[in-house]
């Protein structure tokens, strides 16, 4: 008998409680299940979104993937809200954990801020050839922490975001042409006149050098150096066409100056030499 007393005590107690909390916890399963189903719904329409944009797709997924798990946490705090949990702690203790994690990732927090900065701003985009942080290569991944970029000579580099969003990068593919800009230098006793007529005529021979009203080839005396007169010869040309062109004009560009009889001087210094002695008298 002392022990369906105890029962009944029991029950009488913590069922009163349970009856009680009853109201709380359905709320908070209707609101979790609601709150489910929105996710959802918002998930679709940032999908619709990004199809209808011209964004990476690395980027499309880190923005849904953001939104996701950040309506994810602001239902979860109103979930347990709801339970009869101090909204004002729980949110204090996401914070602390929020700011230990952001202090023990810090190095790839700041790449993580440079990939979201590269990926939205569009610098370059995989396959444009660029120069930064020293190296020169074609891009061949942009992911949210760093980029992956191949050298002319095969070789993979990979850049952390961070360093590459906040340093200077020269894009060589976004204009789609290139300006060259080659020296040459001839001898002080050759001329001048022949030699820029050598060198224009050679140029404007390429069918892929560029000869539109803005951009003609030009031939002009840049310097006159210490053992030679030194030439520029710029001409435009589209950037599938840079390479193998200025290879070509350097080399036949030599070869028809020495045809002519023009000659290519190298560094040279003249030196006097005087008898002290006949001096002394």
């Amino acid at each position: 008998m002392e022990k369906l007393q105890d029962f009944n005590i029991y029950f009488e107690r913590y069922g009163q409680k349970l009856i009680d909390f009853l109201p709380s916890l359905i709320g908070s399963l209707l609101m979790l299940l609601i709150g489910l189903w929105l996710i959802k719904l918002i998930n679709r329409f940032v999908k619709k979104f990004f199809d209808k944009t011209e964004y990476n797709p690395t980027l499309e997924n880190f923005i849904a993937s953001l939104i996701t798990w950040g309506l994810k946490i602001v239902l979860f705090v109103l979930v347990v809200t709801q339970l009869g949990v101090e909204s004002a702690s729980l949110v204090a203790i996401i914070g602390a954990a929020g700011l230990t994690i952001g202090l023990a990732l810090q190095g790839s927090l700041a790449n993580f801020a440079g990939g979201v900065l590269i990926l939205l701003l569009k610098p370059f985009k995989v396959g444009d050839f660029i120069s930064a942080q020293g190296i020169d290569g074609t891009v061949k991944e942009i992911s949210i922490f760093n980029t992956k970029v191949n050298t002319v000579g095969n070789q993979l580099v990979i850049m952390p975001n961070g360093k590459l969003s906040n340093d200077n990068i020269i894009n060589y593919s976004e204009e789609g042409i290139r300006r060259e800009n080659l020296s040459f230098g001839i001898g002080y006793d050759d001329d001048i006149k022949q030699a820029k007529e050598i060198l224009l005529k050679l140029v404007m021979e390429q069918e892929t050098v560029l000869k539109i009203e803005d951009k003609m080839p030009m031939v002009a005396v840049a310097e006159l150096g210490d053992s030679s007169v030194n030439f520029t010869l710029r001409y435009w040309a589209k950037n599938e066409d840079f390479w193998s062109l200025r290879w070509l004009i350097l080399e036949e560009g030599k070869a028809r100056l020495e045809a002519a009889g023009i000659s290519i001087p190298f560094p040279q210094r003249d030196v006097h030499h005087y008898n002290l002695e006949t001096l002394k008298k």
